[in-house]
């Protein structure tokens, strides 16, 4: 199984700053709904869940054979991921795309469906 994003890095300071900013949206956040004791930001969760569907570039040396090949392709990574941890971006169809895309490429995705064999 090839190594996944998170595996290696992830840009924590734009992952802790989208959670801070994330707590204290009053309108229309899902939050504002109930005030839950255990709340999780959301912008964590898919940071969670997008790097752990993504590889890293280390996973793909004959695409990436050079460390600094594959800190480029990292930043980049870094910079999808930046986007979409942010709140004002969650129906943002670009930036979904985006991390759609880099989702498929690094798994088999099955005729087009939504079954993924990461």
């Amino acid at each position: 199984m090839p190594t996944k994003l998170i595996e290696v890095a992830l840009p924590l300071d734009a992952i802790n700053a989208a959670s801070v900013r994330e707590k204290s949206i009053r309108h229309g956040h899902p939050s504002t709904l109930h005030l839950w004791w255990a709340r999780r930001p959301l912008a964590a969760a898919r940071a969670v869940i997008w790097a752990s569907l993504v590889d890293d570039p280390s996973a793909h040396p004959d695409r990436f054979p050079t460390v600094e090949a594959q800190e480029t392709e990292r930043k980049r990574l870094f910079a999808i991921l930046e986007d979409l941890v942010k709140w004002e971006n969650s129906n943002d169809e670009q930036v979904l795309a985006a991390a759609k895309a880099e989702v498929a490429a690094s798994c088999n995705v099955a005729g087009g469906g939504y079954y993924l064999h990461c």
